[in-house]
């Protein structure tokens, strides 16, 4: 049946529809497939003679059309939004995947970066050290050239519009969303009835912290860009369900640089991570110049030659890995890395490695020890900043609240 012909389709059918709307089984895009999450969204007009149609034993009215993602552009000011959880030990693969990124977009577009303290706290913290994490974020983010004059610097537990917005889109995101969501699987584990609801629901959070502000672009490593989809199809179906189309953005991932996503020193199949507890598998920003050079000198690599080519990094996890993180820090192709050490071995390449590490990242530790001896100037950077993100955040949560239908 061709649904694009007005008055083609009866008005039971034209419910039907709606309530498959409202559901989200339309709005998971024209690939109605187990995995996916989102596609390009196509307009479904379900007659003209009338845009909302009102199932008779419902009181609420949800529009029967999905407007299309792409047809017009995001009519406001381009904002971009991301965040670091303060878990212990902020690493390499967090500063060349994101902080340093933040710091070159500050100079873009309005820019809104925030300790996410709220995610942190979907697995046991102790509180005492999340206090110190929180702060030791922030130092990073300004020890690495971010100017919190320039962009706002804030903890998200400061600001209520997060967890206010947060609730609402749990109501919105369906429960099978949420269930394909690969990294609550990877974080669960075997045992995911003892995981808290909060590592659950978590990318709902997520989409409130982007959407609270009305980002429309998040810099995000490959491992975050499913819950970044998850975000564009909740602001979608929010969008359609309270008939307020553009009301949020659907936001777009900055996805760029040959390091977007490091992996471990010890096992290049594994991402680089906090909570490894080989403190060896990791660069830690608070490392000082001779623990970089000594980590990069023991990174495990295999005994064959640096390659000339990119197709020869394949199979080749760990050399992968020290190739990128070369090229991420020098601001470089790979294939530039490849041509000057191509066949050569690693006895040679870790020692210009350790090299260049120690030189961009022994200043920036240096700065974070020194912020952190002034824990009350942190403090007024990250309150200084919550009352400017609460500015921007408030007066959406109130349209938000009159759009669901909240007394105010």
């Amino acid at each position: 049946m061709d649904f694009g012909k007005t008055g083609g389709a009866g008005p039971k059918l034209r419910w039907i529809c709606a309530r498959l709307a409202r559901d989200g089984l339309i709005l998971c895009g024209i690939r109605l497939v187990p995995d996916g999450l989102h596609s390009p969204f196509r307009k479904i007009p379900l007659g003209a003679e009338s845009s909302r149609m009102t199932n008779p034993s419902d009181d609420a009215q949800r529009s029967t059309e999905i407007p299309a993602a792409s047809a017009q552009p995001w009519p406001g000011s381009p904002r971009v939004f991301s965040g670091v959880q303060p878990t212990a030990n902020i690493h390499l693969g967090n500063y060349l995947g994101a902080i340093r990124r933040f710091a070159d977009l500050q100079h873009q577009m309005e820019s809104v970066f925030c300790v996410v303290d709220l995610h942190a706290i979907t697995v046991w913290q102790d509180p005492v050290a999340l206090r110190h994490q929180t702060r030791e974020i922030a130092a990073a983010y300004l020890a690495a050239g971010i100017d919190p004059a320039k962009a706002i610097i804030f903890a998200q537990s400061r600001v209520p519009a997060h967890a206010e917005l947060a609730w609402i889109f749990n109501c919105v995101a369906r429960m099978g969303w949420l269930n394909r969501m690969t990294q609550f699987k990877e974080k669960a584990g075997k045992d995911k009835e003892r995981a808290s609801v909060g590592l659950f629901v978590y990318p709902a959070l997520m989409a409130a912290d982007i959407l609270a502000y009305r980002a429309t672009h998040v810099p995000v490593g490959e491992d975050q860009k499913q819950h970044l989809e998850l975000a564009r199809d909740i602001a979608q179906k929010f969008n359609n369900d309270f008939g307020c189309p553009d009301f949020f953005p659907l936001p777009e991932p900055l996805i760029e640089g040959p390091a977007t996503r490091v992996m471990s020193l010890r096992d290049g199949t594994k991402k680089m991570s906090k909570s490894d507890p080989s403190d060896m598998s990791r660069i830690n920003m608070t490392d000082d110049a001779d623990s970089i050079a000594n980590k990069i000198r023991r990174a495990t690599t295999d005994a064959l030659p640096i390659p000339d080519s990119v197709e020869g990094l394949a199979n080749r996890p760990e050399v992968e890995n020290l190739v990128g993180i070369y090229a991420a820090l020098a601001n470089c192709p790979r294939e530039d890395v490849l041509a000057r050490f191509a066949g050569q071995g690693f006895s040679q390449f870790k020692p210009v490695l350790a090299e260049l590490a120690v030189a961009e990242l022994a200043p920036i530790a240096s700065e974070m020890a020194r912020y952190l001896r002034e824990p009350d100037a942190v403090d007024q950077v990250l309150a200084a900043g919550a009352e400017r993100a609460d500015a921007i955040a408030a007066p959406i949560m109130a349209d938000v609240r009159k759009i669901v239908g909240f007394l105010t």
